[in-house]
């Protein structure tokens, strides 16, 4: 015969190791961009929604905004979304809370005060006129 017979060729030279390297770079960029800012978001959203209390105002995931005028319980909250007429909204439906009071029930924290979640703070803010 002429033609010799072909013989599978062994493995390329490199160990597991440096095979390995890619898959987890790729898992450490996966997880430093994408999982970690994420798993920070629903924390801060678990404690804006355990922090709502009676007479602050919030931003229902429908886009309705409204004043808190009672919590009835862990999951529900009612909310007056005009004058005279509530309605019972899911606590994780809650999207955002405009504007906050304080612990005793007091006055409603200043637009630029840290409890609430207006203004413009931060550094852009300043330096584009977002601080009033």
């Amino acid at each position: 015969m002429f033609i010799s017979p072909a013989y599978a060729q062994g493995a390329g030279g490199g160990d597991t190791f440096t095979t390995l390297i890619p898959l987890i770079l790729i898992f450490a960029v996966f997880y430093f961009l994408l999982i970690r800012p994420q798993q920070k978001k629903a924390k801060t959203h678990r404690e804006m929604l355990g922090a709502i209390r009676r007479g602050d105002k919030v931003i229902t995931g429908g886009g309705i905004m409204g004043t808190v005028t009672k919590v009835v319980n862990d999951h529900e909250i009612a909310v007056e979304i005009a004058e005279g007429i509530k309605v019972k909204v899911q606590r994780g439906m809650v999207a955002g809370v405009v504007s906050k009071t304080d612990p005793q029930g007091g006055q409603a924290a200043a637009p630029g005060a840290p409890g609430g979640q207006q203004g413009g703070g931060g550094l852009l803010g300043g330096l584009f006129g977002g601080r009033r």
